[in-house]
């Protein structure tokens, strides 16, 4: 018996061999395995909590700081100032010594008005004893009932005389006391406009500086005339209205003060009511002249939710926010923004209070992606 001799293969077969092998061998070795996708990637991000607070409602302007007294020194006798007791720009108290003038032409019209009023007095106290005399003499017919009309003239007349003089002697100490002349008010003194030297005129319409007492002080503001049946509720109701006012370059540094003044009419130009509010004023955070920001406080909402407005965004179908939820996915939720105070924005509708929200790093969200929590100051996580 003869053996089969071995098959050969062609070129082309030996390539499809080649093939099959090849394809075989992969696909043993990625046999029972599934392909991986992508991983899903991690965003950090900050948070906040939403909260249930008590925020007032309010109607913001910008105010007019005002002093709460103005007072422009002028001199109320004429001469020379001889000395000036205090600084440009100080604080200064009642009754403090400013300025002083030349004392010694009215030293001198003082010193004649007494004279005058001893020499007068002496001639009333003759003419009063020749009244007596003259009527005792006139009983026993010594001398006519003219003459003793005249006697009782003279000494009349000498009184009146005597009346003048201490008038006169009573204006002389007055225009003496004016060459000093004190602080009217507490306040702060401007800058001079008068210097030692110089020749002040009595009553000049020149000032020779101006007080502005800056505790307390004014700030005078404007409001729409939509607020003011609420404002009229509580000045009716006896409750004093809040007013808190900082400079507009450091709101920081706000005061809070007392509604105290209420204009009689509306403005029909620009539909606003004017207003000033008092404040104390103690570190003079508020000054004559500055424009500041005013919060006029109309009612307080007890019960408000409340989120940092960081975290309020802006899309295409209104506001929303990066809602936070248990598993550290993120839920795009749109919300209903009442009113913005500060920081914080009400949330009329769309939060719940505990919930967690992004405050930073929203540009990297999209609904459904992963959050990874940094911690931050003044943030829950």
């Amino acid at each position: 018996m003869t053996a089969a001799a071995p098959a050969r293969i062609g070129p082309g077969g030996l390539l499809a061999f080649a093939v099959a092998a090849l394809g075989a061998v992969v696909a043993a070795s990625c046999g029972g395995q599934k392909r991986a996708g992508p991983a899903r990637e991690t965003v950090p991000v900050t948070v906040g909590t939403v909260a249930r607070q008590a925020v007032p409602l309010e109607v913001s302007a910008i105010g007019n700081v005002q002093p709460y007294r103005t007072v422009a020194v002028t001199a109320r006798v004429g001469g020379q100032l001889t000395r000036v007791d205090f600084r440009e720009g100080q604080d200064v108290h009642m009754g403090d010594v400013l300025f002083v003038i030349d004392r010694r032409p009215y030293e001198a019209a003082l010193a004649q008005a007494r004279a005058n009023l001893d020499r007068d007095r002496a001639r009333a106290t003759k003419a009063e004893q020749d009244q007596r005399r003259y009527a005792e003499l006139v009983a026993k017919d010594y001398v006519t009932r003219s003459q003793a009309d005249q006697a009782d003239s003279d000494a009349s007349a000498a009184r009146a005389t005597v009346k003048a003089d201490e008038a006169a002697v009573q204006t002389a100490e007055l225009d003496l006391s004016y060459c000093t002349i004190a602080a009217p008010i507490s306040g702060r003194a401007g800058s001079f406009l008068l210097h030692a030297g110089n020749v002040v005129k009595a009553n000049d319409d020149k000032p020779l500086v101006v007080i502005n007492q800056v505790q307390p002080v004014y700030v005078k503001f404007a409001v729409p005339e939509t607020s003011l049946a609420r404002i009229k509720q509580h000045i009716a109701g006896g409750r004093p209205l809040e007013v808190s006012a900082a400079p507009s370059d450091d709101p920081t540094h706000q005061e809070i003060g007392e509604l105290s003044f209420l204009d009689n009419a509306v403005n029909a130009t620009t539909g606003t009511i004017e207003l000033k509010a008092t404040f104390a004023n103690p570190k003079q955070t508020l000054w004559p002249g500055q424009f500041v920001m005013v919060s006029l406080v109309l009612s307080t909402d007890a019960d408000a939710i409340v989120v940092p407005s960081q975290a309020v965004q802006s899309g295409q179908k209104g506001s929303f926010v990066f809602v936070v939820k248990p598993d550290l996915t993120v839920e795009a939720r749109p919300v209903e923004v009442a009113r913005t105070r500060g920081t914080l924005s009400v949330v009329a509708k769309g939060l719940q209070a505990g919930e967690r929200v992004v405050t930073d790093g929203q540009l990297r969200l999209s609904p459904g992606a992963t959050v990874e929590i940094k911690p931050s100051e003044g943030s829950s996580s």
